[in-house]
């Protein structure tokens, strides 16, 4: 199987659409009969990016690459970036205001579950410039 790639823009500040990309992904992984398992972790750990990217970035850009033992998932945004990426990484830890809290949103989680359902993730954000994640699926 040749690479995939697809491109997703992720609408910032609209909760209805945040998850489109990543139940497009799932349909696609689903059609490529890819194990179950991963693309639940694929789909939990990128609704999260995409939930940070709303939040957070007013958007961004979801870019993920497909092959036959890999799932390269690459979130862009140029919202307000994260000054303490290891205290960003604490679960709990949100800087998301009251009205998103009231939403259901913002309960700091996102990051630690992007973590935790990816073989690996890269982070690499600059204040008032944006924000890059990385993340690993390992298929095999």
């Amino acid at each position: 199987m040749a690479a995939i790639t697809l491109q997703y823009i992720v609408d910032g500040k609209d909760f209805v659409s945040c998850g489109r990309a990543s139940e497009q992904v799932k349909q696609n992984l689903k059609m490529l009969a890819f194990p179950a398992e991963a693309v639940r972790r694929i789909v939990i750990a990128m609704y999260e990016g995409e939930v940070n990217m709303v939040i957070h970035a007013n958007g961004g850009v979801a870019d993920v690459e497909i092959t036959e033992t890999l799932v390269r998932v690459r979130l862009t945004d140029t919202g307000k970036g994260i000054p303490d990426i290891e205290q960003a990484m604490k679960a709990g830890f949100s800087t998301a205001g009251e009205e998103i809290r009231e939403l259901g949103f913002g309960a700091g989680m996102g990051l630690p579950n992007m973590a935790k359902y990816s073989d690996s993730m890269v982070i690499n954000s600059t204040v008032g410039v944006g924000t890059e994640v990385i993340m690993e699926f390992k298929l095999d």
